[in-house]
């Protein structure tokens, strides 16, 4: 991923084209270790080819890519509300033990009047 923001960077810099020492440059100007092996085998994958195609082209993949949040809520909608309900009722009853403890934590005393 690092190689990938370097290469960013630089085409965001007026770089059309950046080298591999061009990468190694960026690296270096932040005191990260290049990882050679990385940085050439990204080179190969993308070189003569255009940064806008290639963040299209990663667009066009991201979009395929299920979210995380949705997959939960779906899997929770379809559980039915049976399993809702004693969730929701354990949440009253913590609500009720919080404030008892808070009205317990101040002692009389306010820090604020």
């Amino acid at each position: 991923m690092k190689v990938v923001a370097a290469y960013l960077l630089a085409c965001l810099g007026g770089n059309d084209a950046p080298s591999a020492a061009d990468l190694k440059a960026i690296f270096n100007s932040v005191g990260v270790d290049a990882d050679d092996k990385r940085i050439e085998l990204f080179m190969s994958q993308v070189s003569g080819k255009d940064i806008t195609e290639l963040v299209a082209a990663g667009r066009e993949k991201l979009a395929s890519v299920p979210a995380g949040g949705a997959a939960g809520v779906a899997v929770a909608a379809t559980g039915g509300a049976g399993a809702a309900a004693p969730a929701a009722a354990e949440s009253k009853k913590e609500e009720k033990v919080e404030e008892k403890e808070e009205s317990d934590d101040d002692m009389g005393f306010s820090l604020f009047d």
